[in-house]
Formats: structure tokens, sequence, C-alpha cells
């Protein structure tokens, strides 16, 4: 990912074809797993250094209680990058938290942990992934549209409306997290 709100070009993409053997190599030293409790000291490291900018700060406690939703992507053992699904309700996800280290920028971490979550959300049986984000070019470049309003029932609202989960109100567009959300694309995949 970035250090700024202007996407790179060629932040979290797979490797070029015809591109470097270096970059081919480096990418092939890439590994996505499931995350861990023992990374999530990591996982803090990696969205401290975007908080405020493009993530929101996250405790560490919130950090363990969702670590499940995890995956993390290590470069030769070290964690380079993480991203996270949380399902919102029974066809709909929302991926969160996308981090990577900018010293592996463009050698396909982020490309990586994209497919790992829509891979899994498939697997949850969710057929639409909701993110909110400043890197409209990456997440275009994984299917994501650019939507207005909240795409489910009148219904499904009002039951999602009783949800504690702050990430569940930047979806649904609540007034109490305006301030969370500005300046942020709303963008949705529809898995097939």
């Amino acid at each position: 990912m970035t250090t700024s709100r202007q996407f790179r070009r060629d932040a979290g993409a797979p490797p070029a074809a015809g591109g470097s053997a270096a970059t081919a190599a480096q990418a092939g030293r890439l590994h996505v797993r499931r995350a861990r409790t023992a990374d999530v000291p990591g996982i803090k490291r990696l969205v401290d250094y975007y908080a405020g900018r493009i993530l929101l700060e996250k405790n560490l406690v919130t950090l363990y209680e969702s670590v499940q939703e995890f995956w993390v992507v290590e470069h030769d053992g070290a964690l380079v990058g993480c991203g996270a699904l949380h399902a919102m309700w029974s066809d709909l996800g929302e991926v969160r938290t996308v981090a990577v280290d900018p010293a592996v920028t463009g050698m396909g971490a982020g490309h990586l942990l994209m497919v790992r979550l829509l891979d899994t959300a498939r697997e949850l049986g969710l057929t639409k992934v909701f993110v909110l984000t400043f890197e409209v070019d990456f997440f275009r470049r994984h299917g994501f549209e650019v939507i207005e309003g909240t795409p489910v029932t009148a219904e499904v609202y009002e039951e999602m409306c009783r949800s504690y989960d702050t990430g569940v109100a930047e979806f649904l567009d609540l007034s109490f997290v305006k301030p969370n959300t500005l300046g942020n694309t709303r963008m949705l995949a529809t898995l097939s």
C-alpha cells in the first residue's frame, strides 16, 4: 500500500509479465497464511504505519479479538502484509485493514492478500464483498466497483442497524461514523 492517498501505479499488483527476473524471484518468496495471535504485534505495526492517513487506528485488543478474520503475507519469514474479511450478512462481507509494508510494494503482496480474501469469501458462501477505501485503483483491479448507497434491502438494513460493529455502521453510512469515512470511496465486488 502507499504512504499517501495517491495510489502508486504498481502497489499490490502481481509482477508484470515480462518484469525483471529479480522481481519475479522476490514475489516467489511471498507466502499467504491465516493469522495467528503471535502475528498481532506485526499486524499492529503495519496498521500503525498507515493509521490516520489510510487506515483507522486499531487497538491491540481489537486486533486480538478479530485475529481469526485476518490473513497475513510473509516474505522470507517476515510479516509484510495483512488483511481481514468480516462477514456482515448471509451473502455480504467486508474486506478490512489491508496493509502492505512499503518495502515490498510492487511485489504482489497486496494482490496475493486479495486473492486469498476473496477466495475465503467464496468459501463462506458470500456473493458480495464491500470495501471502504482510498485505494480505488487497487480494488478496481480486483473486481470492485464504486457504489452509491447501501446495497441491501430495507429489511436487512434495519437488522444491520442493530450491530455494534463500527465497520457495519460505516457500510450503512450512518451519520455517527461520517468522520471515519470522509474521503473514502465505497466499493463492492460481486463474486461468482
